[in-house]
């Protein structure tokens, strides 16, 4: 193929980027053509096609489209910034792949050994899996990794006996129609709250990616989240009534 200026359509035919789409850029003022020929033909030169790559890196990286374009204006931002953002995007998602495949490989070890790998255990990577990908960010997933390093496997069994336990405490409160403001509920909230925090070490962002897996999902590990979610509504209001002045 001949070097640039590319017409529109030379152009989509090397990138993979539809005539429509480089249109829509141009619209939008996100890419526009650098030049044109008499005739009003759009071309585009090599510092359009930076330009190109930039966008489709933070395409990548989950912009909006008008978020890329109020990004590419910004003085500051330079190609090689944009490169090392998504360098760093694809290093995440290599680190988290290879965690994935290492808890993949220990379950193919087993299953030689001839041990008993439960269906359940393959439904929950593909479980994980997904709503790794759908809820949490590259940023927040890594910091979950390093949260369950530093807790260790023993005390995260623990914690998932704690909250099998919690919730059906909680649930039997509900049952009776406990006010959330008794000092019960209220001792239950508490131990809420620090299972909450300790899982995700604080962080506001992965609290909202916690809510929003359970307010979008009908299935979470066996678990009914209606029920979770009217749970979380109960517990809501204990820790409201904890704050009211007395």
């Amino acid at each position: 193929m001949r070097p640039p200026p590319w017409k529109v359509g030379e152009l989509a035919r090397r990138t993979g980027v539809s005539v429509r789409a480089l249109h829509h850029y141009d619209e939008m003022g996100l890419l526009s053509p650098s030049q044109r020929t008499a005739a009003g033909y759009r071309l585009y030169t090599g510092g359009d096609v930076i330009r190109l790559q930039q966008i489709k890196s933070l395409r990548n990286l989950g912009f909006s489209l008008e978020e890329i374009r109020r990004f590419l204006s910004r003085p500051d931002v330079s190609p090689e910034g944009v490169l090392q953002l998504q360098i760093a995007h694809l290093k995440e998602q290599i680190e988290l792949q290879q965690r994935l495949c290492e808890r993949l490989e220990m379950m193919a070890g087993r299953w030689q050994s001839q041990e008993t790998v439960s269906t359940e255990e393959f439904l929950q990577v593909i479980e994980v899996t997904n709503m790794l990908d759908k809820y949490y960010t590259p940023e927040q997933r890594e910091e979950l990794e390093q949260r369950r390093q530093a807790l260790g496997d023993e005390r995260i069994r623990r914690a998932e006996d704690e909250w099998k336990e919690l919730m059906e405490q909680v649930q039997a409160e509900m049952d009776k129609g406990t006010n959330p403001a008794d000092e019960r509920v209220q001792q239950l909230a508490r131990r809420w709250t620090g299972l909450v925090r300790e899982f995700t070490g604080g962080s506001p962002g992965i609290e909202k990616s916690v809510a929003r897996v359970w307010s979008e999902e009908t299935n979470v590990a066996g678990i009914d989240t209606a029920n979770m979610r009217r749970m979380m509504e109960y517990i809501g209001k204990a820790q409201t009534a904890a704050k009211a002045p007395s």
